[in-house]
């Protein structure tokens, strides 16, 4: 009989460890990654957008009726739907209205929402617990929606429920690109926004992992806000990462730094994705916000037609995948809120180390005279002491927003892969942290947000590249536009 000795032993004792450690942590081949490219439109949820996507003709995925195993990967926790016998699609998902009677998620008949509903910090809030709207991440019921929107944006009329367009949702007629790429690459339906509020604050968090103290939406001092632990752009800067964020007519990255050499028109994105010049490590792609004319607007914002974003997207994944980086480039498709529409999923509690924020400032909390309007106005005992303690009983940064849609189309996305595990903005953050920012003691961060956040790998087989010789169509602009 064979026998081992010490010395074996030992030997595969390490040999194990090795390979324990090297599961644990994931695919090594996250070096294969040369470029990340992000992609934020503006104001949907994911049941709005991508409810539908297990009913969907030819669709890979089922439904999972409000729930998905973890193993599952071909399931989709969307609305919960059949169809009856002339085919049409009807949904049990629902809200009370203010009369007690019961709006039932609908598709939305029209691309152009009109009015914008509520997103911000105290309507959020109270669209996840209508009645208490600080006890949203211990008792998150979801059940505000309409009676939010009905008190500040959509009074009803008497018309049918096809009023509350809160609840709403569109499908693969309507948004036939984005159904392509998420039956044929990966998505997630774990994705959430940052915190429950509007633009600036989600934004704040894709380049500072953290808000703040910010809630509401907010212009810049001259040279940008500057965050106690600074930006994305200042740990990439530092350390030798190539950057750029390419805008249309506003580039959100001037939040926290002054127009600069970074800061490129999207022409030259185009370009350099042709390979006419190098495309750098980490991009930021802007669409156009509609600051200058709102005729150009393409960031899917209400009222914009939805079609354009799609087709401004589709413009920009086509470039890449029609050129020389693709075979090493992730691009990430999502949304930086929910804009006000439906989700039936809670928001969990954020991913930072059980912290009630990611870096110590709470809510509206300042020593200037700026009020902390918003925050006051979801917490009245926080206007009894602005500047603390903060109040135990109002809520914090320590629960992530509504769910929003996640696309990750590239060679390396696992196809027609539903991913469930629970990532935010700062989940961006995290990979790019993890691919580009490694140092001896583990990733660079700017907050606990970004420092515990999902990097998002498992969308990924990094070994096997087998989405490399996936098709993208190309969509097209709206036929009719509805943009008023």
């Amino acid at each position: 009989m064979f026998q081992f000795s010490r010395y074996t032993v030992s030997l595969i004792g390490i040999l194990l460890l090795i390979i324990t450690t090297s599961l644990a942590c994931g695919d090594s081949h996250l070096n294969k990654v040369k470029h990340i490219v992000i992609l934020m439109q503006e104001n949907h949820s994911f049941d709005n957008y991508l409810g539908a996507l297990a009913y969907a003709p030819g669709s890979p995925y089922h439904n999972g009726k409000g729930a998905c195993p973890s193993d599952d990967h071909s399931c989709v926790d969307g609305l919960t739907c059949s169809f009856d016998s002339s085919g049409n699609l009807n949904c049990a998902n629902s809200n009370k209205d203010a009369d007690g009677t019961t709006v039932v998620a609908f598709h939305n008949s029209s691309r152009c929402v009109i009015p914008d509903l509520d997103h911000t910090w105290v309507g959020a809030h109270r669209e996840i617990n209508f009645a208490n709207p600080n006890s949203a991440l211990i008792n998150p019921l979801n059940d505000g929606f309409v009676l939010q929107n009905d008190v500040t944006e959509q009074p009803d009329q008497g018309t049918p429920s096809f009023e509350d367009s809160t609840i709403s949702y569109y499908t693969q007629d309507d948004l036939n690109f984005y159904y392509y790429l998420a039956e044929h690459f990966a998505i997630s339906d774990r994705q959430f926004s940052s915190l429950l509020g509007p633009t600036f604050p989600n934004r704040a968090y894709l380049m500072a992992a953290t808000s703040f103290r910010h809630v509401s939406n907010i212009g810049p001092p001259t040279g940008g806000f500057k965050p106690t632990n600074g930006t994305i752009f200042d740990l990439l800067d530092k350390n030798g990462v190539s950057w750029a964020d390419y805008y249309q007519d506003l580039a959100q990255s001037l939040s926290f730094r002054p127009f600069d050499a970074h800061n490129l028109p999207l022409a030259v994105f185009y370009s350099q994705a042709a390979g006419r010049g190098s495309l750098p490590q980490v991009s930021l792609i802007d669409p156009n916000f509609g600051s200058v004319s709102a005729a150009a607007a393409n960031d899917e914002h209400p009222p914009t037609d939805i079609q354009r974003g799609q087709y401004f997207v589709s413009q920009v994944v086509n470039a890449i995948r029609n050129g020389p980086f693709w075979k090493d480039t992730i691009i990430f498709i999502t949304y930086d809120e929910h804009g006000g529409f439906y989700d039936h999923v809670p928001p969990p509690q954020a991913t930072q180390n059980k912290a009630r924020t990611p870096d110590g400032v709470f809510p509206g909390q300042s020593t200037t005279k700026n009020t902390p309007q918003d925050a006051e106005a979801l917490c009245p005992a926080l206007a009894q002491n602005p500047v603390g303690p903060f109040p135990a009983s109002c809520a914090a940064f320590d629960q992530l927003g509504v769910r929003v849609p996640l696309i990750a189309v590239s060679p390396f996305s696992k196809p027609q892969y539903v991913s469930h595990a629970v990532g935010d903005h700062t989940s961006l953050l995290a990979l790019i942290e993890k691919r580009f920012l490694a140092s001896e003691g583990g990733p660079l961060h700017l907050t606990k947000r970004d420092q515990y956040a999902n990097p998002l790998e498992d969308l990924f087989d990094f070994d096997n590249s087998p989405s490399l010789n996936t098709p993208v169509i190309q969509a097209q602009p709206p036929l009719v536009d509805c943009t008023p």
